[in-house]
């Protein structure tokens, strides 16, 4: 456990990415972090989920959450006995307008920029193709922070398997527009220019003649219309997800793996990890959620619980609380001990199998935080303020006002100025 490690690294980042499998508490922590930080080093925040699940808005209380940044209400913090040093801003990812302001920003003109707006292939893919959604939210990723108005971006990303594709998504997008099957699908159609390649005759080539019978000429001519279209801007993909993937890799950004103590969920943060890690990408901690209290491990104290379910134990009881002799409240004061015996033993069960899961561990970040299990959902900032205490174990949530907090990097005002250049 080394909640103070995990206050260092976030507040020498300015990118936190959190990934990992789902229902494993993924988009409570990365809005714990983001509140944290803004409650706590005086900087401007901004957390933004690619998760389709709308969870976020609620634990923040920013109603409408969508594809413009969201500023949390200094009255929510104020509510939440919170205090604010600086700001938190909230955004959720929009697929298909964040495609429509990418097209309309590196189209050649505004006139290709509507042929391909309205273009049906287009629509679709925007909308609908997983692939566009994971490259689109890197691509939002990477302006948001060329922008420079945030210190912090704090990132909470799809399930871990998609977020295999969520890292990859400008390389698969690359891909998908350089493939060697639409080469072959525009090559009619790029001979000649300005689609004076129509009039070469479809059943010329047999892979032509077979293409046009399986898709019709129309469908044909909308795939090369759309990727004939996109050509003008395909230098521009090419030279983004190289400065993606540089800004993933670079020391700005740490990746946090979220899991549970559960062995599917930490086989795959363990996966995950070892995958970040192959592919050059930072992997600064990893957060340990909903774990079992310690003393659930203690076997000597395991052995007095089962003395519960004896029966002269509850006559004692029942005698010391003077209902000796009542048939009926002896048996329930039997039945509830008994249960609480056997709650006990399945709890210690449980916590002892977890235990063995990280003695299992494969792969160890120098940052281990351990979250206590919390039997309540967090759905607002009061929530959240309680799990920043179990995470970071510094009393900025129940019952503190973050006297501990950290002081912001000493690069911090170089970092503001010099960000927005890049």
């Amino acid at each position: 456990m080394n909640p103070d490690g995990l206050a260092e690294l976030i507040s020498g980042k300015e990118m936190v990415v959190t990934v990992g499998s789902g229902g494993v508490g993924k988009t409570s922590i990365s809005a714990t972090m983001a509140l944290h930080a803004a409650s706590t080093l005086g900087i401007k925040v901004l957390v933004i989920t690619v998760d389709p699940a709308r969870r976020l808005a609620d634990a923040l209380g920013v109603a409408g959450l969508g594809n413009l940044e969201s500023q949390v209400s200094e009255s929510a913090f104020n509510s939440a006995g919170l205090p604010i040093r600086g700001e938190l801003w909230a955004v959720q990812l929009d697929t298909k307008r964040s495609w429509d302001d990418l097209v309309m920003r590196y189209a050649a003109s505004e006139e290709e920029a509507f042929k391909i707006l309205e273009n049906p292939l287009y629509q679709g893919f925007s909308a609908r193709f997983i692939q566009s959604h994971d490259y689109i939210a890197m691509e939002r990723l990477y302006d948001l922070h060329s922008q420079g108005n945030y210190d912090l971006i704090v990132v909470d990303t799809p399930p871990s398997r998609n977020a295999v594709d969520f890292v990859e998504a400008p390389k698969r997008v690359q891909e998908f527009f350089g493939g060697r099957l639409l080469r072959l699908l525009t090559v009619p159609y790029r001979v000649g220019g300005d689609f004076g390649g129509r009039v070469i005759n479809f059943a010329a080539k047999p892979f032509y003649r077979i293409a046009d019978q399986i898709l019709g000429s129309q469908f044909l001519e909308d795939i090369a219309e759309f990727f004939l279209s996109f050509q003008s801007m395909y230098e521009g993909f090419t030279r983004r997800a190289a400065a993606i993937e540089t800004l993933l890799k670079s020391r700005q950004t740490t990746f946090v793996v979220v899991s549970t103590l559960e062995p599917a969920a930490f086989a795959e943060a363990q996966y995950f990890c070892e995958l970040l890690t192959r592919n050059s990408m930072p992997v600064g901690a990893l957060i340990l959620n909903k774990v079992l209290p310690e003393y659930l491990l203690d076997v000597e104290l395991g052995r007095k619980a089962e003395l519960l379910s004896d029966s002269s134990l509850s006559k004692s009881v029942a005698a010391s609380i003077g209902v000796a002799g009542e048939k009926d409240k002896e048996r329930m004061l039997s039945r509830v001990l008994q249960e609480i015996a056997e709650n006990f033993t399945n709890f210690q069960t449980v916590a002892l199998r977890e235990a063995e899961e990280e003695r299992s561990m494969r792969y160890r970040p120098d940052v281990v935080a351990k979250v206590p299990f919390v039997p309540t959902d967090l759905v607002d900032l009061d929530g959240l303020s309680k799990l920043a205490s179990g995470l970071f174990g510094d009393g900025s949530g129940e019952g503190g006002t973050g006297e501990k907090g950290l002081t912001p990097p000493a690069d911090l005002e170089a970092r503001r100025q010099g960000r927005g250049r890049r």
